[in-house]
């Protein structure tokens, strides 16, 4: 029998639990997290955070257990506090995301800004790494008729055909003009039908349920139309956004469903402590 030393022994004992630590700790991570994903966020909600320190603000999102964010564009958004950033080169803005540990694919971009300069958009979002372009809303009227419908469509559709050939996906967000109506139909399930599923893909907006739209019924009924959603949780009680997993929504529906509907990514977006406040739920959330 070989015998150790006390201090061998100890040297031992505590290897092994670390080992031991570690691995519990790598199982955890192996095994969280819906999908395997990255728990992501969108920034809209530390606009105002962003325009007095970005690279501050993204710190504190990477601290809070985000491991991805979605940005909104200089452009689009410069009044929204967003404008700071055009000063940073996408070279800039990759090192700022990199050092922080969290990474960026995706970035809102207006309608009116892929309007007036779609290649200058297009070049930014190169620039940066980006591989998705979200547009909110199509900022149609909110009482359109069906040709307001397809003139939308008809117009979403060419950018995205210009953005595919650079090797950037247009996706839809669910505003304002998809929440309306047109001849007795959702004007979202009629651009559903209109948009090009080889070129546009969805971004669903999971708080449109206290509208009726539900994630789940979405991504199952239109297999492989989406790429990304935004998470928030709903109180009927509260008639508002609460954290996720503390609200009516299941979850594990909804991200079953997900794989269905083709989600690549999702971001929780609500106020920053609701944001914080979600990561632990969706950290232990296993679909």
């Amino acid at each position: 029998m070989t015998s150790i030393s006390r201090r061998e022994f100890f040297t031992k004992t505590a290897t092994d639990a670390a080992l031991v630590t570690f691995l519990a700790l790598r199982a955890r991570d192996l095994h969280a997290n819906p999908l395997g994903m990255p728990i992501g966020c969108q920034t809209w909600p530390v606009r105002t955070m962003i325009a007095q320190d970005f690279p501050g603000t993204i710190k504190q999102l990477a601290d809070a257990g985000f491991q991805r964010i979605e940005l909104c564009s200089p452009v689009g958004y410069a009044d929204s506090g967003f404008g700071g950033i055009a000063k940073y080169k996408g070279a800039e803005l990759r090192k700022i995301l990199s050092d922080a540990g969290v990474s960026c694919e995706s970035s809102h971009f207006g309608i009116k800004e892929l309007r007036d300069n779609l290649q200058d958009r297009i070049a930014w979002a190169k620039d940066l790494g980006l591989t998705q372009m979200i547009v909110p809303s199509l900022d149609g009227p909110r009482n359109p008729s069906m040709d307001d419908v397809k003139r939308a469509a008809d117009e979403y559709n060419k950018f995205a055909e210009q953005s595919a050939k650079a090797g950037l996906q247009q996706g839809l967000h669910n505003e304002e003009f998809e929440l309306s109506t047109v001849d007795g139909k959702r004007t979202y399930d009629v651009l559903l039908e209109l948009l090009d599923p080889k070129l546009v893909k969805f971004q669903f907006q999971c708080s449109t349920i206290s509208r009726g739209y539900d994630a789940a019924e979405y991504f199952t009924k239109y297999p492989g139309r989406f790429m990304s959603m935004h998470v928030q949780d709903w109180s009927p009680e509260k008639k508002e956004t609460v954290a996720v997993g503390q609200g009516t929504l299941d979850w594990k529906k909804i991200f079953t469903a997900a794989r269905t509907g083709g989600i690549k990514n999702y971001f929780v977006e609500m106020n920053l402590d609701l944001m914080k406040a979600s990561v632990p739920y969706l950290r232990d959330l296993n679909v």
